[in-house]
């Protein structure tokens, strides 16, 4: 677990570093720093979403993903646990667009999962160190947009990669490198439609999108698609 532990600790290093930079950057350059960040985050899903080889497979993950997340109305419960959090450190603002954000940027991805396995089944933390010190100048730069949120997504990071840290010999031999490039290529999708919300161009609720990313390697076992 060190890799995953160093991981979660950068992203909340990073996250208060630009937290407090924050303060001293005017509107209009944090504002021209959301753009260039939306861009950025715009070019990592479109280079992801073309890992994957089958189409179907990805349809079918956000459709019914999608409507899954929407019944279950995954982004209300975040935004609840965001204001919940907001609400218990006053004078932070409100944290729900940035935990909600960086936990699926730093998430979603191949260097996610496989570090994890690597870290997992031969104690290979390598990638996990590399993708530590990626994301905490990603979480820098968000969190001169979001703010202290972008911290709290550290926890995320904790539990979703120490779970495939875990559990590494029990499913590694359900997730051949195919659906680990399919389960990216949804991801990044999701990211996308991240960009998007950076970028001011749409309001879309990218968490109720995340049940397609486990719906993937159960479509990926049918042939068919």
């Amino acid at each position: 677990m060190t890799g995953v532990l160093v991981n979660s600790i950068a992203v909340i290093i990073g996250g208060l570093v630009g937290s407090l930079v924050k303060k001293g950057i005017p509107k209009h350059i944090a504002d021209a720093i959301m753009s260039a960040l939306g861009l950025c985050v715009l070019y990592i899903g479109i280079s992801g979403t073309l890992e994957g080889e089958r189409t179907l497979v990805l349809i079918c993950a956000m459709v019914i993903g999608t409507a899954i997340g929407t019944i279950i109305n995954i982004d209300a419960k975040i935004n609840c646990l965001g204001d919940l959090l907001s609400s218990k450190l006053k004078g932070v603002g409100n944290i729900t667009q940035g935990f909600s954000a960086g936990s699926i940027l730093f998430c979603v991805g191949a260097m996610a999962i496989v570090g994890s396995f690597n870290a997992g089944l031969k104690g290979d933390n390598e990638m996990l160190f590399t993708k530590s010190l990626l994301d905490m100048i990603s979480s820098v730069m968000l969190s001169v947009s979001y703010g202290i949120g972008i911290v709290f997504s550290g926890i995320s990071i904790f539990i979703y990669q120490g779970a495939f840290v875990l559990l590494a010999h029990l499913i590694s031999p359900y997730l051949s490198a195919e659906v680990i490039n399919e389960i990216t290529s949804t991801g990044s999708l999701i990211i996308v439609a991240l960009s998007l919300n950076l970028l001011g161009i749409s309001k879309i609720k990218v968490a109720n999108m995340l049940p397609a990313i486990f719906l993937v390697p159960f479509l990926c076992a049918v042939k068919f698609l």
